[in-house]
């Protein structure tokens, strides 16, 4: 472990329970090279901002807070995106395994890093946001190009982690069953995949681009409820059945 290494963090959460399973530290890591329109903290885009920690600092909070992970809960790397540091994020995941603490890694995959494969090797468990399923739609959220992404979870499957993949999905934009079918086929094509979420767009995040003076993409865009996000992800999954079994 490199004490003088310092990596960048927009915030921590001790105790979340979305992010992975259990109760977990949440470490924010800041730095994005996406602008997804519906990104709810844009105070992580830039890299260099936010309190400076070293990954010992990381492990002494996860060790002092693990009598509360119990069995499943442990430590997830969220942002920006996470891989923004791939060489603090290693010590870090390094460090965290050597101490016993589950670790969860909240990315887009958007990185080309030499260090990814072994991030995803030091990581238990790879919480996915796919974004979308085609290019088109893709650049419309992210305004990146998702042959990075898709590297990233070729890597990932070539390796074997786990994965929970994660879809926010967004009343006019992606949902529709275009949309489902595309990220349908595309998931029923992985392998350890333990989970499948539909996020239902929310506007919690949209205060805070009033604050930092930037103009909100999604404009006045409802919020999904979350009984609507449900239905959609119900019949993502029914869907995803039905490829596998069709084959």
């Amino acid at each position: 472990m490199n004490p003088s290494r310092l990596g960048y963090i927009s915030k921590i959460e001790p105790f979340g329970t979305f992010d992975g399973p259990g109760i977990r530290s949440i470490i924010f890591l800041s730095g994005c090279p996406l602008r997804c329109v519906y990104c709810h903290n844009p105070e992580t885009w830039q890299a260099q901002i936010g309190n400076r920690l070293s990954a010992q600092e990381i492990t002494e909070l996860a060790l002092r807070n693990k009598p509360y992970y119990g069995q499943h809960g442990g430590v997830t790397f969220s942002g920006g995106e996470p891989l923004n540091q791939p060489e603090f994020l290693l010590e870090c995941l390094l460090a965290l395994k050597a101490a016993g603490i589950h670790t969860a890694l909240d990315t887009s995959g958007f990185s080309l890093s030499p260090l990814l494969p072994e991030i995803i090797k030091a990581t238990d468990l790879i919480i996915y946001d796919l974004k979308a399923a085609q290019e088109d739609l893709y650049k419309k959220i992210t305004s990146q190009k998702m042959d990075v992404t898709e590297k990233f979870l070729e890597l990932a499957q070539s390796i074997g982690t786990p994965l929970w993949i994660r879809q926010v999905m967004v009343p006019g934009l992606n949902d529709n069953q275009v949309n489902l079918l595309a990220t349908a086929q595309r998931i029923a094509k992985l392998k350890y995949v333990d989970k499948i979420e539909i996020l239902p767009y929310h506007t919690l995040g949209k205060s805070k681009y009033e604050l930092m003076e930037i103009e909100y993409p999604l404009g006045d865009t409802p919020a999904m409820s979350l009984t609507k996000g449900l239905q959609w992800q119900a019949q993502l999954i029914d869907l995803i059945e039905n490829i596998k079994s069709s084959k």
